[in-house]
């Protein structure tokens, strides 16, 4: 949760769309090293979500929502949209009574913290529930603003079909192009001409957009996402656009760059064996290619209806002018059920389970673990005990595989913690603690992986320090209180959180939760990361072929 350090916002693949090519996308780096905080940025890939390509300002539009009589989607026309006329005037707020607890974190969760116990972080979060479905979450923060509107859908790659690898992402990156009131590039027009920025992301269990902008714009946010909630512009000449686009991508972050996918896209194939949790969400060219407008219309149809999302509104709002605002764009939305979501279990590894990934850019080889974890919504305390293992392990130069694997040259970078795409808590069950490195040509596998299975021995037999504890804990508070303090992380987490944990609050209980873990627990984790496992190893150019490792490439 806190490695998604989100600017506008964590962190994937960003839509291209002004000129039909793909914007600037971040790197998508193998694995973070020392010196990063509690969830790293640099851990994560950025396959489903990018920065913002710039883009000419129009002049500020205001736009006023539009009734929709005509059915959802029309995939086969092209739409004639017409702009949004000017806002209305803001409704005036309604006496609500709006339930808060004034309670600290610690104390809504029965939690005695010992005397120098971390600080927390407490807003307030107002909730309604629409009558055709749609969670809403109100959370003001006074004195910045700026509002930050959100809207997370219960969809991410693990809902792909077979033979439609990538289509979430692909789907995402339909939504911003055009929708029943807006044509192609007005929203995009609509945002930057308010002094606003936008995203959206693709992740394994969601997929959320956003924008932040003035205060005074709420109203006109609120528009954009409900219209594109109602009634996207599905067409054939949108999806050929983009079906290009992602395919670039593609091409850009994974196979034209060194150590790409490695290993969000690489590793679950090796520890998983069903589809949902083991084909690669970037999507394969031919499934792409394959994509028609009937899979588009029927997608929409069964994921995005407001019954599978949730609505966050943060910032510098009155809650209950942000909550009618919100009934007002929305209410109107064909309702329709959101889908059974189903379960994606299946057994963790009996033994290891070992594969070779050939990268011919790669200019030293890498290699990387993974474990299964514990449910992150049922086993939230076991869960979290696996990410102050992570700290232990990799964050910070005093950190246990920072010194005994890279200050002794057996890697040149290490990264170890809950997550491979997002970072902790950033998807439900299954999910996968992973350790990766990128080692010297000199230094064989089964050296690096020697060394990191003494070094996780060792705390499983005797726990960290009480001091070493401690700062991994306030090193996690630390990076969550620095994501949430901004309006867009804030927005995001707030929105993930209410969907996959159905409880928004957790992102401020989060430093106390991690300060309760003990170093029993901490032990107890890391005695699990034993030989039950997936091992990949990836080749770079220039060494011999076949790997130390038998098994796929």
């Amino acid at each position: 949760m806190a490695e998604r350090a989100r600017s506008g916002k964590k962190p994937g693949p960003k839509r291209a769309a002004t000129k039909d090519t793909p914007a600037t996308r971040k790197a998508a780096k193998p694995a973070a090293t020392k010196g990063t905080q509690a969830t790293r940025k640099a851990a994560k890939p950025a396959a489903t979500k990018g920065t913002q390509a710039t883009r000419k300002a129009a002049k500020p539009t205001s736009a006023k929502r539009a009734s929709a009589k005509s059915a959802p989607v029309k995939p086969a026309a092209k739409r004639a949209a017409a702009k949004p006329a000017a806002a209305k005037p803001a409704a005036k707020p309604t006496q609500r009574t709006l339930a808060t607890d004034s309670r600290s974190a610690a104390e809504r969760l029965g939690l005695k913290l010992p005397r120098k116990a971390l600080p927390s972080q407490d807003h307030p979060v107002h909730r309604d529930v629409l009558d055709n479905g749609l969670r809403v979450l109100v959370a003001p923060q006074s004195g910045t603003g700026v509002v930050g509107v959100a809207v997370h859908y219960d969809v991410g790659m693990r809902s792909e079909p077979k033979g439609r690898t990538g289509f979430a992402h692909l789907f995402e990156h339909l939504m911003f192009q055009g929708s029943e009131s807006l044509p192609k590039l007005e929203h995009f027009r609509t945002v930057q001409s308010s002094g606003g920025s936008f995203n959206g992301s693709t992740h394994f269990d969601y997929t959320e957009y956003h924008e932040v902008m003035p205060a005074a714009a709420l109203e006109r946010g609120l528009f954009l996402e409900a219209d594109r909630m109602r009634a996207p512009a599905i067409t054939a000449e949108n999806l050929a656009n983009q079906v290009d686009v992602v395919s670039e991508e593609i091409r850009l972050n994974v196979l034209n760059r060194p150590y790409g996918g490695f290993p969000w896209i690489l590793l679950p194939p090796v520890l998983f064996d069903t589809f949902a949790n083991a084909h690669n969400g970037y999507g394969d060219f031919v499934d792409l290619r394959a994509a028609t407008v009937a899979d588009a219309a029927e997608f929409f149809e069964t994921y995005y209806s407001p019954a599978n999302a949730v609505l966050t509104i943060c910032g510098d709002i009155d809650p209950g002018m942000a909550l009618d605002l919100a009934g007002s764009h929305f209410s109107d939305v064909p309702a329709r059920p959101a889908p059974k979501r189903p379960s994606f279990a299946e057994p963790a590894p009996n033994g290891t389970k070992r594969a070779i990934h050939h990268d011919p850019l790669a200019p030293t080889p890498a290699v990387a673990l993974g474990w299964r974890l514990p449910d992150p919504v049922d086993r939230l305390d076991d869960y979290l005990a696996y990410v102050m293992l992570g700290e232990i392990l990799t964050v910070g130069e005093s950190a246990r595989l920072q010194q005994a694997v890279v200050d002794t040259g057996l890697a040149t970078d290490i990264w170890a913690g809950p997550g491979l795409l997002g970072g902790p808590l950033d998807s439900r069950d299954p999910d996968v603690f992973g350790l990766s490195a990128i080692h010297p040509q000199q230094v064989g596998v089964d050296e690096v992986i020697g060394a990191a299975d003494q070094v996780l021995s060792t705390l499983a037999a005797d726990g960290p320090a009480p001091d070493e504890l401690r700062r991994a804990a306030i090193r996690f508070a630390t990076a969550v209180f620095r994501e949430n303090d901004s309006v867009a992380g804030r927005t995001l987490n707030l929105g993930s959180s209410e969907l996959l944990h159905a409880r928004a609050e957790l992102i401020d209980e989060l430093p106390a939760l991690v300060a309760g873990v003990t170093a029993e627990q901490v032990a107890a984790a890391a005695a699990t990361l034993g030989k039950n496992r997936a091992e990949l190893e990836l080749v770079g150019r220039g060494a011999a072929q076949g790997g130390t490792h038998g098994g796929k490439s």
